[in-house]
């Protein structure tokens, strides 16, 4: 997958939404223009600045957008610090918020030897299931912003770390149903191709608590778990933070 949860992601969210009805954030690598969209808003949904957005879509930042034009999430490593937004979190009063089975075991693929950075929240996985697709392994042509995990539909989803919901429900682009945990100090973990969402807007919840059901919503076509790790808004290979499975 192209570097996405839940922004927020592709995959953690691109902007933290604000309070109930706000625009969600946009967490595809490209986003298609609506009626009454300006490049501002959705370079905010994005979490980035418009000029970052223009500069990667060959654009004037004063230009209107047409309904229909697709825009591309410029790639991390091309946006210059001053053009990053840092994720932003609503005011508390602000902010509105599932017994495991063995998953289906496709070929396994190696764990990384790299260690994750300093300050990167300790992880546990999400669910069970083999890993089908590795952080930046190319698909479709671009490299993957999280990882891919098999899995049987109904299986339980839970909390990687305690965080707040900061995003629950649907981003139409590719992720269908889709939850983003805030977990602090830039950090965010995102969760896509649910099936039964168990969470609202705003709520605390703890690590490991459930959140979802696996699924097959949005771009999949079998049941599969979507899950991306970002600080920032900028990917990060999750694995490295999650305890080695044997």
């Amino acid at each position: 997958m192209k570097r996405a949860l839940l922004a927020a992601l592709a995959l953690v969210p691109a902007a933290v939404p604000g309070p109930a009805g706000a625009a969600p954030p946009i967490v595809a690598w490209t986003y298609t223009v609506q009626p009454g969209d300006t490049l501002a808003a959705v370079a905010a949904r994005m979490g980035l600045s418009t000029t970052a957005l223009a500069r990667a879509n060959g654009i004037d930042p004063e230009a209107r957008l047409m309904p229909g034009t697709v825009l591309k999430r410029p790639d991390p490593a091309d946006i210059p610090v001053q053009d990053k937004h840092p994720v932003r979190r609503p005011p508390a009063a602000a902010r509105a918020v599932p017994v495991l089975r063995i998953a289906p075991v496709p070929r396994t693929l190696p764990e990384p030897t790299h260690a994750a950075e300093p300050g990167t929240p300790k992880l546990m996985w999400p669910t069970s299931g083999a890993v089908v697709t590795r952080f930046s392994a190319r698909v479709h042509g671009l490299p993957a912003n999280g990882i891919d995990l098999a899995a049987f539909s109904g299986m339980t989803v839970r909390a990687a770390a305690a965080g707040q919901i900061v995003f629950a429900g649907t981003e139409p682009e590719r992720f269908g149903q889709l939850i983003v945990i805030d977990h602090g100090n830039g950090w965010a973990t995102a969760y896509a191709y649910l099936g039964k969402v168990s969470v609202k807007q705003g709520a605390s919840v703890r690590a490991g608590e459930p959140i979802a059901r696996i699924g097959a919503s949005g771009e999949v076509k079998k049941p599969t778990l979507h899950f991306e790790l970002r600080h920032d808004n900028v990917p990060h290979d999750p694995v490295a933070a999650l305890p080695i499975r044997l």
